[in-house]
């Protein structure tokens, strides 16, 4: 008996000293990565100053861009919009979710002389800051910020919240697409339906920009993408929260005068 009990002390003994051992090893991973995230901030804050004193640059802005922390897209991810739309000279802009992107793509339309941005946005309040804002910036010709409930949508077999589409225009083609919302806290796979919605209205050399490419939903949404949609050539881009960059084979975005005669009904006063 005495032997029995020995040999159960000895058991739980290792046992204890394993699971001590295996949190140890634990807390010293963890110490690794808060180091590593501690050393990596200053020059990923430096990345974000830098991006946001090149939009200010680029655009011309004499006022302040709303809030690019948190949900908002991040500095580097507005200026990867920027530069695109101002070579593309995009005519037809749509944006799933509004806020500091939509000022960013507006400019670009004023300071191009024509072209719409189209946002769909769910969420009242964000919707009235960023009319607040396109106001502040006097670019509210440029920018029609959309109501867009989240309504179900039966697609391939399965139904999916997304924001309402019917008052977005029909029939326009789509130059750039930009899609950083619904929130991921909607669903699964949340912005999974901009692609069977809204793919199919993309112009040829369209250009599509994904935020928050880096987390897994995100990456789980470019493959079945990728799938779908073969003739979409996916990219990723070096942002901060990930960005990936589909492009619809055809005429090279850069070199599309015709595209934008055909959008000529878009042009905008000066």
């Amino acid at each position: 008996m005495s032997n029995y009990l020995t040999l159960l002390l000895l058991a739980a003994t290792l046992l204890l000293c394993a699971w001590t051992l295996h949190k140890v090893r634990l807390i010293h991973l963890l110490a690794h990565q808060l180091r590593d995230q501690a050393d990596s901030a200053p020059a990923t804050l430096f990345r974000q100053l830098e991006a946001l004193d090149g939009l200010q640059r680029e655009l011309k802005l004499d006022k302040s861009l709303p809030s690019t922390r948190g949900w908002a897209g991040s500095p580097d991810f507005l200026l990867e919009l920027a530069r695109h739309a101002r070579s593309a000279r995009p005519q037809v802009v749509v944006e799933c979710s509004s806020g500091a992107s939509t000022v960013v793509l507006a400019r670009c339309m004023q300071l191009q002389g024509a072209g719409q941005v189209y946002s769909l946005e769910h969420d009242a309040a964000y919707a009235a800051q960023t009319r607040a804002e396109l106001a502040r910036h006097g670019l509210s010709d440029w920018a029609q910020v959309i109501a867009a409930p989240l309504r179900a949508h039966p697609l391939q077999g399965e139904t999916w919240p997304w924001y309402a589409t019917d008052r977005l225009p029909a029939g326009l083609p789509i130059d750039m697409l930009v899609i950083d919302g619904p929130p991921q806290a909607t669903a699964t796979h949340a912005r999974y339906p901009a692609g069977p919605l809204l793919f199919p209205r993309l112009a040829p050399g369209a250009a599509v920009y994904l935020d928050d490419a880096a987390r897994s939903d995100e990456q789980a949404i470019l493959r079945r993408w990728r799938s779908e949609f073969p003739l979409l050539r996916q990219s990723l881009l070096a942002c901060e929260k990930g960005c990936a960059r589909l492009v619809k084979e055809g005429l090279e975005e850069d070199a599309r005068p015709s595209m934008e005669l055909s959008h000529s009904i878009l042009a905008q006063p000066h």
